[in-house]
């Protein structure tokens, strides 16, 4: 069978989108096209954000191979399905460039993957005329929808419809075998087009930049982290195959890779491993994880930037977070002072809790730029559907779940991101009614 593999174009004016809107590797079809040929399929990874093709030149090419099934995503990149773009736009727009370049001869059937396919399968499938959605994570499943629709009643982990009422949802959303999944391979051409290191500020990149995760899920719970329905429950990448990824990498002229693990854990064994590779790297992490003796060793390993999860200055703002945090806001603070010390660009994120003093904050800020910590404005909370703030204020998602985060999150902020340039577009201005 002849699977396309396609990652739009994306664009993001008009949208609430938190997330950086450079190209990464897309990890998540990286592992479903390796798995997907180890079964002998023939397979097309279609990147139209990290090879910038528009819409009508990446239908062509995915036209041109002919495909039995076209996968396409719902997010830019696995490193943000947990805050995807709300609409279904950039979707929209690129199969329907598809269905008209393959003309009414040979229509492939559609595989929708990704947090909307996961958390609102029927709106997916709806809103993109898709055949088929998989709940969570997709490498797993992919080869076995080969079998055709006919087989699908026995295919966890799938939503589907028989008809115009009737949505077939198949079990729960898959959770990947971590330590089956291969060391990544990327081609040349993609390696080259790499020259984002994400979330990289120490130096100007001067070589290719990468993407890979050592684990993923977290096993913690804060209430505005969308993960409830893919990405969730915590497992470890074995450290072989691991350290197989990265010195290829290392060996294609990748010099920084940028973790994409919810929460990067320590493992003083995998430290230890990178500190005489000749890379850098980057990580998300929470900082009350780590003691000096790790931040050292995190530091030696070639780490570069730390991404730290604080979210409020207060006990109350955290508890009502659900962060769970092991330490005071005092020593939250002393411990990113001295990972800065070890480490050349550490933030402490914080975000709109509506518990914390503005005043309060802006002084934690100050304290902390005075060592070289840098922590960003509070952001808003948008509700995401399958969070469990979003689970606490409306029940389980439903098919317009997000609409009505859309609409909460426009009500109640004035002030958005300051990645967000111009006030977000509600939905129904962005989405198409019609993506034939």
């Amino acid at each position: 069978m002849r699977f396309a593999l396609v990652n739009p174009n994306w664009r993001f004016d008009g949208s609430i989108y938190f997330g950086c809107r450079e190209p990464h590797l897309p990890l998540e079809f990286g592992y479903s096209r390796a798995l997907l040929e180890r079964e002998g399929h023939d397979v097309l990874l279609a990147d139209g954000q990290l090879h910038d093709i528009d819409d009508e030149d990446l239908a062509d090419t995915v036209a041109a191979f002919r495909p039995d099934a076209v996968v396409i995503t719902t997010a830019p990149s696995y490193l943000f399905w947990r805050c995807a773009p709300p609409e279904l736009r950039v979707p929209q727009h690129t199969l329907r460039a598809v269905r008209g370049a393959m003309g009414d001869g040979h229509q492939p059937m559609v595989v929708v993957v990704g947090p909307h396919a996961s958390t609102t399968p029927g709106a997916a499938l709806r809103k993109l005329q898709a055949d088929v959605a998989v709940l969570g994570e997709c490498e797993e499943i992919l080869p076995r929808l080969a079998a055709g629709p006919d087989a699908w009643e026995s295919v966890p982990s799938i939503a589907y419809s028989r008809g115009a009422d009737d949505l077939r949802v198949n079990g729960t959303p898959h959770a990947a075998d971590m330590a089956a999944l291969p060391a990544l391979k990327w081609s040349a051409a993609d390696i080259l087009r790499h020259r984002h290191h994400h979330h990289r500020f120490d130096r100007e990149p001067s070589r290719a930049g990468a993407e890979m995760e050592v684990s993923r899920g977290c096993p913690y719970h804060c209430t505005f982290c969308a993960k409830e329905n893919f990405r969730d429950d915590y497992r470890k990448r074995p450290i072989p195959t691991i350290l197989e990824e990265l010195d290829a990498l290392i060996a294609q002229g990748v010099e920084y890779v940028y973790f994409i693990d919810e929460i990067f854990l320590p493992s003083r064994e995998l430290l230890e491993a990178f500190v005489d590779r000749p890379f850098s790297f980057g990580i998300q992490t929470r900082i009350d994880l780590w003691n000096h003796g790790m931040l050292d060793l995190l530091g030696r390993a070639g780490c570069v930037s730390i991404e730290a999860g604080v979210e409020s200055i207060t006990v109350e703002g955290r508890n009502l977070l659900d962060k769970g945090s092991r330490l005071s806001t005092e020593q939250l603070a002393e411990r990113l002072i001295y990972a800065r010390g070890r480490v050349p660009f550490v933030q402490g994120n914080l975000l709109e809790s509506g518990t914390d003093d503005p005043v309060a904050v802006e002084a934690w800020r100050q304290h902390l730029q005075q060592f070289g910590v840098w922590a960003n404005k509070p952001v808003p909370m948008f509700p995401y559907p399958g969070s469990p703030d979003y689970t606490r204020r409306w029940g389980t998602p439903d098919d317009r779940a997000w609409e009505r985060a859309m609409e909460h999150y426009l009500a109640q902020f004035d002030e958005f991101s300051d990645i967000q340039d111009a006030r977000p577009r509600p939905l129904a201005e962005l989405e198409l009614s019609d993506v034939r």
